[in-house]
């Protein structure tokens, strides 16, 4: 069984913040989705949370995870929603901060021909707006001070020269927390902008997850021990899409296929992942349970329509977590 997570805040930081395991630090934006057929027909749209960290933070959440989420939010209706839809799903977000004049951002997934497209509306947002001085903020502050595990993505880092400082500057002051940054590139995000910030924080950090599609756009390759080599993380997770997710330690590598999914949406995907490896991290699991449990609950987001998705039961992942490689090879997963 997986071990409980141990207490380590000290009871002064826990009198003025929630007891915090996790802190993701990112934009949350709000998603419309249309119906089926080209935007400019469209008339309903059905709305959500998006944003990698949030979506990361929902799951850690998901999985018991004491977890905090870190950002800026627009003074309107959107970033109401958002601060609701987190608090339902267990995310702390008392340190988040509400922006006056900045809106909450947006993106609208439009479906045609059976694939998604995503429309971003997200310049000038009350997120962009988060800089270095934001991690002085005494609730931000008390939240990463008692955290074990800080998450963020390069996202963040490419939404605004202020939230690359910031990351930054998180990434290389004296910290007693683990440092998870997953690339998420998003080559038009970083369209004019130099890359190099990034690359300091992928550095710095003491877990880098990748794709291996978006690690030959970024990084010019795809082989593991290449990219273990020029990162020079600690730990580096790397996930192959629908065939194999692998972790690359100084102790060596360990290696555990993706289950069968019969997919609905691939979007959140990713996301779901990272939570999954992060808590069996947090947990001292096995590496082997750690990428199954990643690979548990990115099913569980590929089977439904949404970014986000409850992971599977806790009887149903106890199984699986322990189970033969030939039963993992066997297994199955569909939206029942």
């Amino acid at each position: 069984m997986p071990e409980p997570l141990p207490e380590t805040a000290p009871e002064t930081a826990r009198e003025t913040a929630p007891e915090t395991a996790a802190v993701c630090i990112g934009e949350a934006m709000i998603m419309l989705a249309g119906g089926p057929g080209p935007l400019a027909d469209v008339e309903v749209f059905r709305r959500s949370v998006g944003g990698a960290e949030c979506n990361v933070a929902g799951g850690l959440a998901a999985l018991g995870v004491p977890t905090a989420w870190i950002s800026r939010l627009g003074d309107d209706g959107f970033g109401q929603h958002v601060l609701r839809d987190l608090q339902q799903r267990g995310v702390e977000v008392g340190g988040v901060e509400v922006d006056e004049v900045r809106p909450t951002a947006l993106y609208v997934k439009e479906s045609e021909d059976g694939r998604s497209r995503m429309h971003y509306y997200r310049t000038g947002s009350a997120a962009a707006a988060m800089d270095p001085a934001f991690l002085d903020r005494p609730a931000v502050r008390e939240r990463l001070e008692q955290a074990r595990l800080v998450h963020t993505t390069g996202i963040t880092a490419a939404i605004s020269a202020s939230s690359a400082q910031m990351l930054e500057r998180l990434a290389t002051e004296p910290r007693s927390f683990l440092l998870s940054v997953d690339l998420n590139w998003r080559p038009m995000l970083w369209r004019d902008k130099d890359p190099a910030p990034l690359w300091r924080l992928l550095k710095a950090a003491d877990i880098v997850l990748i794709g291996a599609d978006e690690a030959e756009v970024f990084a010019g390759t795809r082989d593991p021990d290449e990219l273990y080599e020029r990162l020079g993380a600690k730990t580096l997770v790397v996930k192959d899409d629908a065939h194999i997710a692998m972790v690359l330690e100084p102790d060596g590598r360990t290696e555990v296929p993706a289950l069968t999914v019969d997919v609905v949406e691939t979007v959140g995907a990713g996301d779901a992942f990272a939570a999954g490896f992060l808590t069996g991290t947090l947990q001292k699991l096995p590496m082997v349970q750690r990428l199954r449990l990643g690979h548990l609950t990115a099913a569980a987001v590929l089977t439904a329509p949404e970014d986000h998705a409850p992971p599977p039961a806790p009887e149903v992942r106890e199984r699986l977590l322990n189970c033969t490689d030939e039963a993992w090879a066997a297994t199955k997963i569909g939206p029942a």
